[in-house]
């Protein structure tokens, strides 16, 4: 036999060939499931290698095919909310422009308005999310929750956000967010904000949704591991939910793109690793 041959299955012994080692991970796997109900067989192989299993994400879709686990909960679509009413204040140029990586915590950030139904989901049963998201790490830095989609509604979390952007940053943070005049990002208090704090606006163009599409995509996330399949008879139901599900994103739900780690666990590792 070749050494390299050799090496190579040594290496990759523990990989759930023989029938112990596959009941382990099978057994695992449930684990992982009842934990992150949403998780698809990329995350959960993930979780399984944070575990020190050595295993392939080819082998963990077969068995979760076995097993009937694979997610199901980014299925459903739903209609865009859009509260577009035209240009009101002034807009901002897109400085973005569609530039949605950034090797910088803090640079670049981007924020939007959802709309989110709870019980029979009627008219009367609506409220609105909007977050503050970094393009680093994919951090939410505020969020809020309201019936109500005021001028107050958007700038308490652009607030929220600055708090958390160190004081001693060495370059401007830009904010991206579309042109929706409802909750006032064309809006005096908001551009005021910016500017106190020197931090540059961007705006999505009109009628482009993909100008802000990590937003848009995270908004699909939100939904389908917070609340699509999970009962949200109240409001204050769909609340906890949606925060609980905030601060189980920020600090432990992981990433493919992260190398497997959660938002903060990405921007904590990345800065001490250049500090």
């Amino acid at each position: 036999m070749a050494k390299s041959t050799y090496e190579y299955i040594i290496s990759h012994e523990p990989d759930g060939s023989s029938n112990n080692d596959k009941q382990v991970i099978k057994q695992s796997i449930q684990m992982i499931k009842k934990k992150h109900p949403a998780y698809g067989y990329r995350r959960v192989t993930g979780e399984l290698r944070r575990m020190n299993f050595l295993v392939n994400h080819k082998k963990v879709l077969i068995l979760m095919r076995e097993m009937q686990l694979l997610s199901s909960a980014f299925n459903k679509r739903t209609r865009k909310y859009n509260s577009y009413k035209g240009t009101v204040g002034t807009v901002a140029k897109n400085l973005i422009n569609r530039r949605f990586f950034t090797n910088r915590p803090y640079q670049k950030l981007v924020t939007d308005v959802t709309e989110i139904r709870w019980g029979g989901k009627t008219i009367d049963e609506r409220a609105y999310f909007t977050c503050i998201y970094d393009l680093f790490s994919g951090e939410i830095l505020g969020h809020q929750i309201s019936k109500h989609p005021t001028v107050q509604f958007t700038t308490t979390v652009l607030k929220q956000a600055v708090k958390k952007i160190p004081k001693d940053l060495k370059y401007r943070t830009t904010v991206h967010s579309d042109q929706g005049f409802q909750y006032q990002y064309q809006h005096q208090d908001w551009v005021n904000i910016l500017k106190e704090h020197r931090i540059f606006q961007s705006m999505s163009r009109k009628a482009t949704c993909l100008d802000n599409a990590t937003m848009e995509s995270f908004f699909h996330i939100m939904k389908a591991e917070a609340f699509y399949q999970k009962e949200t008879d109240t409001y204050e139901t769909l609340v906890s939910q949606i925060s609980v599900w905030i601060n189980d994103y920020n600090f432990s739900r992981i990433k493919t793109k992260l190398g497997y780690k959660s938002p903060v666990e990405y921007r904590i590792f990345t800065t001490q690793k250049v500090a």
